[in-house]
């Protein structure tokens, strides 16, 4: 994974935290939701991996927030 690809994953897991933090839910309840293994949404979170768009959908349909509101701030820049 390139650099750049790798700093939005990681920006895109901290703000998933934010997220279940703000809301005060907890992971286990938001991996359950989303029909995910609490590991895997954790190394999300961490962005240690990278998910798939499905995956995504899921975890916002837990959150109850749009895609677009997880992924408005990772909009690429031109460099």
């Amino acid at each position: 994974m390139e650099k750049k690809q790798k700093n939005e994953v990681i920006l895109l897991g901290k703000k998933i935290k934010a997220i279940i933090v703000e809301k005060k839910l907890t992971v286990m309840n938001v991996a359950h939701d989303a029909n995910l293994d609490a590991t895997n949404l954790r190394k999300y979170l961490r962005g240690v991996q990278e998910m798939k768009v499905t995956t995504l959908i899921r975890i916002a349909s837990a959150l109850n927030v749009s895609t677009g509101e997880l992924l408005d701030d990772l909009k690429s820049k031109k460099e």
